[in-house]
């Protein structure tokens, strides 16, 4: 992972956001390679959802045929949105603060270990990546008991890391940056929603939030897309856009952030085919992450228990990515399947639904009204066949649009051997990206910067950057250029050698497979393309 995070900062993937000023804890900027491979995950994610979705007959495994069409929801809503919802009331974590140090963590996320020295044994805690977690157990736990590095033997750690949720009593922990035992808190409740102000006078009324998720702006826009659309249930909206949440301790690179991008769609189904319509989309978004290049053997899919769903779910299903930063054998959730039920249009409709009541109700204030009042529009659906009204059921793939740009990051990463311009084999990095989401599709090279050869590889480099995303490159030997590709993710690299000039033929180099071929000058655009979309 420390090598991963390297070569991103060196080719421009990943900068920490104001990293000039020391940073900010839990935002991230793309820089020109990042932007690009970001980029290129939504405008899949988009057409292949979204925009090249063929709603004239039913894809495998769906029920029947449906439409898909888009959004673009703004970030600020009015206020009433996130307390019907339930954001409000319901969406937050659980922290612990430290009296020693000041500090405050999230209760699920600080792991640690058992340690024994002579008769006592305390429970060491540390923020560190998963990788150096011993090392600092170790050094925190020698600091604690006043012992020198090698008296490290003495000591005994525990061979299972466990996050401090686990643990029943808070008694016996060295918190992450204390020095004394037992300094943290009792957990408790954190909304995660950022809040702001609208207009001038800043007074109460005027307080409204910072989107956590795009979602809602979907279901408020539910009668207004239906009405000019002209769709008919079973149909999804699809949205791309910013979501924050305010995390108590982000981490592990951009996996947790407090700014990130969320890829949506709301799937609107008649309630008793919404089992069939959740199976369907948990199963089609499994198979597109093996599409674009994620190993089968580093995802699985995990049915949520039910002590695990949220306030609206009936059913949930996440799609989960073994992330190198995390133990081995453990997963990190990648885009999340939710069988919302009725649950948004209903709240939107009447007011703020009762979780703890089966089935929901509207939740009531002391004073016998709806606690938080819904818009009073009508959000049902009638079928004009049928002629049958109901409010439909939502089923919602949610994915991070970070959090799979990260996952693609890792699961490209690889260290192999090339052989370098002499023929020598050399430890090369390549980014093995999917052709669809690498961030520059083909790099033009001029085997050397005279004869001609430049004229003729920026012809190429002019035709082709019509179409994709290229680089021209004519500085250095052909074979560090190759390298320096390889680092980036660009899976195919065109020179124009001596032959070039008199076959009007060019080299094409594999990324992965390091294959060469001569092709025609005139076939190149076409030949890239078919590779990219093969």
């Amino acid at each position: 992972m420390d090598a991963l995070v390297s070569l991103c900062k060196r080719r421009g993937f990943l900068f920490q956001s104001s990293e000039i000023y020391g940073g900010v804890q839990g935002f991230w900027d793309y820089g020109p390679l990042g932007v690009e491979l970001k980029r290129n995950l939504k405008d899949a994610w988009w057409q292949d959802m979204i925009s090249g979705h063929n709603e004239l007959t039913a894809p495998a495994g769906a029920p029947s045929p449906f439409e898909m069409v888009g959004l673009d929801c703004t970030i600020l809503m009015h206020p009433q949105v996130w307390k019907c919802s339930g954001h409000y009331d319901l969406f937050h974590d659980y922290m612990v603060d430290c009296r020693e140090s000041k500090k405050r963590y999230r209760h699920d996320q600080v792991r640690g270990r058992y340690v024994e020295y002579q008769d006592q044994k305390v429970f060491v805690t540390t923020l560190a990546e998963i990788e150096h977690e011993v090392d600092e157990i170790r050094r925190r736990a020698l600091k604690f008991f006043k012992l020198r590095a090698k008296n490290a033997d003495d000591i005994t750690i525990g061979d299972e890391s466990i996050t401090l949720d686990k643990l029943d009593s808070h008694d016996d922990v060295l918190g992450p940056d204390a020095k004394s035992l037992g300094t943290l808190t009792e957990p408790r409740e954190f909304n995660l929603m950022f809040k702001t102000t609208l207009g001038a006078l800043g007074g109460a009324d005027d307080t409204t939030f910072l989107r956590p998720e795009t979602a809602q702006g979907i279901f408020v826009n539910f009668k207004n897309v239906l009405d000019s659309s002209r769709v008919r249930v079973p149909f999804g909206i699809g949205q791309v856009g910013k979501s924050f949440r305010n995390e108590i301790t982000p981490r592990n690179f951009t996996f947790r952030s407090r700014e990130f991008e969320q890829m949506e769609i709301e799937f609107f189904c008649h309630p008793d085919q919404s089992q069939e319509w959740y199976r369907y989309w948990r199963d089609r978004r499994m198979a597109w992450y093996t599409e674009m290049g994620l190993s089968g053997e580093s995802l699985i899919m995990r049915e949520h228990e039910q002590s695990e769903l949220a306030h609206y779910s009936v059913g949930t299903a996440d799609i989960e990515y073994a992330f190198p930063f995390l133990p081995e054998g453990e997963y990190g959730e990648l885009e999340g399947i939710a069988h919302r039920g009725d649950f948004d249009l209903r709240s939107h409709m009447e007011g703020k639904l009762d979780p703890a009541t089966n089935p929901m109700t509207v939740q009531l204030g002391e004073d016998g009204k709806p606690k938080y009042r819904g818009s009073g529009k009508d959000l049902t659906y009638r079928d004009d066949i049928t002629n049958e009204k109901y409010v439909p059921h939502v089923i919602e793939p949610s994915a991070g649009a970070d959090r799979g740009a990260l996952a693609f990051l890792c699961e490209a990463y690889t260290e192999d051997e090339a052989p370098d311009e002499k023929g020598k084999l050399q430890t090369r990095t390549v980014m093995k990206l999917h052709p669809r989401l690498a961030p520059i599709k083909a790099a033009v090279f001029p085997l050397v910067k005279k004869d001609g050869m430049p004229e003729i590889a920026q012809e190429i480099y002019a035709g082709l950057k019509q179409h994709f995303n290229v680089f021209y490159d004519a500085k250095g030997a052909v074979g560090r250029r190759y390298r320096r590709q390889d680092e980036a993710g660009t899976p195919y690299c065109i020179t124009v050698d001596g032959d070039s000039l008199t076959d009007k033929t060019v080299t094409i180099r594999d990324r992965d497979s390091l294959e060469q071929t001569r092709i025609k000058i005139d076939d190149v655009v076409d030949e890239i393309r078919s590779r990219i979309l093969q």
